[in-house]
Parts: structure tokens; C-alpha cells; sequence
């Protein structure tokens, strides 16, 4: 059963099962375990970016394809959920029209992208997907009657998903069982599924193509294999993907704006989680925006609290400033790159076979 569910693609290793393990309750029980509106937000942040990661994996880590385009998909996702709502009023069949609107608009995008760009050099499509992620941020930012321009849409949900709804009067282990974390376990759900089934794509007879691919596009070619073709369909299921995590991402937060889903800020946040997880390891997506999101949303109060530690150190209390968290978060970012050049999924794993070579 396990093998079925994980498609073949065990952990591998010991430290590595557990630390998965302690992910998965953690995030099934972030609400209990971690009481509070920011907490909430945190692991609505983490459950987000796993799609979103697992989605650019897919074309860098398993297709070697370098693309710029995830935060336009990522947007098409979020903008479809908020216009359709915005539009259509707080219902079901609104989510449902947004949602399939978002994944139709990304599929034909993905599709044209893929076709007429994937022919040219890994250098030159990057910076066609660029190119064209920069202009949908401009075009979403200009056309305010249709996306609310800078200032974006606020819009309303069904009732189930209102933070109004209260399941029940009084609390459930201190946490009272309203329409937020009616999302916060739709969500919990929604980006499991999507993990499981990516899973199973890189694991099938399609992903072990895409590996070929990787390692030399050539031999793939040279033995049969239409290049072209695989990486566009690569292509096309990375978007759909990242379509999804942003129709998570404007449900939970019931806005959109350019700044909030096509920010380029989110594209560089992705692909440093890609690298602190591990290239080629979906388990890698779920650790490494688990560590990051983490870090960028305490670092500062952590810091916080050491400047508060060291007042009497003038020298380490303006280090410690929680206005240097950048700097700080770039510091744990370099030793994790130096430490873990694979990832912590590829470290963790080299590891483990090294124990059983002995």
C-alpha cells in the first residue's frame, strides 16, 4: 500500500523518513500544535510553496529545463480564482469557473510557450519565459478593470470557507473550528494530492524519460524519443501546477495583486528553496519550504530577541538588528549551499548509501 502511495520513490533514509514524517503531523496538526493567527499563516505559506516548488522542480530538477515563467502561471491561478469571485459573488460554482478558467488560460500559454520556444538553446528560453512573465505582471498591473489594477481584488468565498462560519460554538482544543481552518485542512489536502501525484509522474515511464532528457537531450533523441514533445508536455504539467498553487494562494488570502503572485521576488524565493531541498528530489520541495518559509517569517523575531540578549554588546546588538535579516537569511542560505551542495535530501541520501556500501 505505502508503494503505491509513495510510487516506488522511498526516502532512503532513515533521518530522512523521519524527518518527512515529523513534516507531515506537524502540518496536519499546525493549528493544535501551533495556536495563533501568524503560525496559521505559516503553514498555509508552506503548503502553498510545495506545490509551487514541486511544479518548478519538475521542469529544473527532473527536465533540466530553466524557466522564469512559474509566477505567471502562478498568477493566471490566482487572478482566475479572484475575478471569477469578484465577478460571480461568493459560491461554489465561482471557484470552480475561476479555477478551471485559470488552468485552461495556463494550459494554451504552457502549450504555445512550449512549442515555439523550447527549440532554442537552456540560455535563450529562460529569457523568453522572462520576457513574457515580466510582461503579463505589467499587463495585469494596467488592465485595473478587469484585475483591479495595483491596488488588486479583494473578494468573498462560500460560507464554508468564510472565516465567519463556526463549525461549532466552543473551541476544540483551544482552537475554534471556523471557516479558516476549514480552508487551512482543504488546502492540507489539496497539496498532498498534488505532491503524491507528482510522485507518481516523475516516477512513471514519462519521468524516467524526462531524467534522460536531463543527462544528454541527444542520446535521448538518438534513440527514439521526440525531445520536443516530452518537454513540452513537461512543460505543461509544471504550469497546471503552479496554476493550482496560486488558486490555493488567493483562497486563503481572499485578495490578489501583481505584488502578491507575480512578484519576481517569489520566483528567486522558489528557486533557493529548490536548492536548499535538493534538486530532482520532490521529498526536497516540502523540506526546503519548510526551512525557508520558516526562517523568512521568525528570522526576525529570533534576531529580535538576540539583539535584546546582547544590549549590553553594542557591536553584536546592531548585528543582531532585526533590520539585518537579510543579511542573515543570505548567511544561512551560503552554508547550506556549502554544506549541503546536493541538497538536504541528496546529502541525507548519500549518506544512507554510504552506510549501506560498508
Amino acid at each position: 500500500m505505502l508503494n503505491r502511495i509513495l510510487s516506488g520513490d522511498y526516502p532512503r533514509s532513515r533521518i530522512l523518513a523521519l524527518v518527512l514524517v515529523a513534516l507531515l503531523l506537524g502540518l496536519a496538526f499546525a493549528p493544535f500544535i501551533f495556536p495563533g493567527v501568524k503560525a496559521l499563516n505559516v503553514a498555509a505559506k508552506v503548503l502553498i510553496f510545495i506545490v509551487l516548488v514541486v511544479s518548478f522542480d519538475l521542469l529544473l530538477g527532473y527536465t533540466g529545463i530553466v524557466s522564469f515563467a512559474q509566477t505567471m502561471f502562478f498568477g493566471i491561478g490566482a487572478y482566475g480564482v479572484a475575478i471569477a469571485s469578484a465577478r460571480m459573488g461568493a459560491s461554489w460554482s465561482a471557484l470552480a469557473v475561476g479555477i478551471g478558467s485559470a488552468l485552461a488560460i495556463s494550459l494554451v500559454l504552457a502549450l504555445a510557450i512550449g512549442l515555439f520556444s523550447l527549440r532554442v538553446r537552456a540560455i535563450f528560453f529562460a529569457m523568453i519565459t522572462l520576457a513574457v512573465a515580466s510582461a503579463f505582471q505589467t499587463l495585469a498591473s494596467q488592465l485595473s478593470e478587469f484585475t483591479g489594477g495595483e491596488d488588486g481584488l479583494t473578494f468573498r468565498l462560500p460560507e464554508l470557507l468564510s472565516p465567519s462560519f463556526e463549525l461549532m460554538e466552543e473551541p476544540f482544543l483551544g482552537v475554534s473550528l471556523d471557516g479558516k481552518l476549514i480552508t487551512y485542512y482543504l488546502m492540507f489536502v489539496a497539496a498532498l494530492v498534488l505532491l503524491l501525484a507528482m510522485l507518481r509522474i516523475v516516477n512513471s515511464p514519462f519521468g524516467r524519460v524526462l531524467q534522460a532528457i536531463r543527462e544528454n537531450e541527444f542520446r535521448a533523441e538518438a534513440i527514439g524519443y521526440r525531445v520536443v514533445v516530452y518537454r513540452t508536455v513537461s512543460s505543461v504539467l509544471s504550469a497546471l501546477f503552479a496554476t493550482l498553487a496560486g488558486c490555493m494562494l488567493a483562497i486563503w488570502l481572499r485578495y490578489n495583486g501583481p505584488d502578491t503572485s507575480l512578484s519576481f521576488e517569489i520566483m528567486l524565493d522558489v528557486l533557493l528553496i529548490v536548492v536548499i531541498g535538493g534538486m530532482g528530489t520532490i521529498y526536497g520541495a516540502a523540506i526546503g519550504a519548510v526551512l525557508f518559509v520558516v526562517a523568512q517569517s521568525y528570522l526576525q523575531d529570533i534576531l529580535r530577541l538576540g539583539s535584546e540578549a546582547a544590549s549590553g554588546i553594542p557591536g553584536l546588538s546592531s548585528l543582531l538588528s532585526p533590520d539585518r535579516w537579510l543579511l542573515w537569511l543570505g548567511l544561512l542560505f551560503v552554508l547550506s549551499v556549502y554544506y549541503f551542495p546536493t541538497g538536504v535530501v541528496g546529502k541525507l541520501r548519500a549518506r544512507a548509501a554510504e552506510r549501506i556500501s560498508r
